[in-house]
């Protein structure tokens, strides 16, 4: 049993925190910037909540994050009251966020000037992935600091590994939103062709998943695509963020994103539908309005 602190309890954090007391056994403490639900969290699960991150923090042998972006992270960290202001010699920060490379090194830096350890932790999977302690996470970080941490993480996850330096986790969950958005772009344009052409989609969906245009997609979204329900799932508005994450990258390192491009615009068109927080799957939306 580790002594845990976990930062953030979204539709992702709140589960994932849940995961580290239940399935983990370890003991847990969380912060949320909305104190009610950390509350509300304690309750549910028998662990205790602070008012801040450095008192969740304090005196813990690792500490997660799971919040929204860049500035939300360095807020909890390197902020007023930041975690990082309370750690423990040895302990391990943990960042679950999907965020820049940037701050992920930057964070690798402040920890190991202060004799702690950091890893960038991305994860995939969705809420579902969450709820259901089966995210993959996608790590970078030093290899013993990773090996330190790997048994805890192990509480949410089906699938962990380290791709390389700090920064490589984020860098790693960019190629996989990179991945995403072209294919749901193309699932989407593939079912309005069908449904245009008045092909059952049911049927051509259960021979091509079985083929090469099979994906996890298509298995598990072509029906509310289909039915033109979108009000569950990863949001537009998280997914516009990211792929503005992987777009900057781009910049700094020469890569080519042209179909990260075009589907990012798209995405703001289903935005400016009233779709910000519905599933990436949207993208069939905007074809059909």
């Amino acid at each position: 049993m580790a002594r845990v602190a976990f930062l953030g309890l979204g539709v992702m954090g709140y589960p994932m925190a849940g995961h580290l007391k239940n399935k983990g056994g370890h003991e847990v403490t969380v912060y949320n910037r909305t104190t009610a639900k950390a509350e509300k969290w304690a309750a549910e699960h028998g662990g205790g909540f602070a008012a801040t991150p450095a008192e969740a923090a304090a005196d813990k042998d690792f500490v997660f994050a799971c919040v929204g972006n860049d500035d939300d992270l360095r807020a909890v960290t390197l902020g007023p009251e930041g975690a990082f202001s309370a750690m423990k010699k040895d302990a391990v920060f943990i960042d679950n966020t999907t965020a820049s490379a940037e701050v992920a090194r930057e964070l690798d830096a402040a920890a190991k000037a202060a004799g702690f350890g950091f890893i960038d932790a991305p994860v995939s999977g969705g809420q579902a992935g969450a709820e259901n302690g089966v995210l993959t996470v996608m790590c970078g970080g030093d290899q013993a600091t990773f090996d330190k941490a790997r048994p805890i993480i192990d509480s949410y996850a089906r699938m962990v590994g380290l791709m390389g330096p700090a920064g490589a986790g984020q860098l790693t969950k960019m190629v996989n939103q990179i991945c995403i958005a072209g294919l749901l772009q193309g699932l989407s344009e593939g079912i309005h062709f069908g449904k245009k052409a008045g092909l059952d989609i049911g049927k051509v969906i259960d021979v091509i998943s079985k083929g090469a245009a099979g994906s996890w997609q298509m298995e598990n979204r072509y029906q509310t695509m289909n039915d033109g329900k979108y009000d569950f799932g990863f949001a537009v508005d998280w997914m516009r963020k990211d792929l503005g994450i992987c777009l900057e990258e781009a910049d700094n390192n020469g890569a080519k994103l042209p179909i990260v491009a075009l589907v990012d615009q798209f995405y703001k068109e289903v935005q400016e539908m009233g779709g910000k927080r519905w599933d990436t799957s949207s993208l069939l939306a905007r074809l059909e309005r």
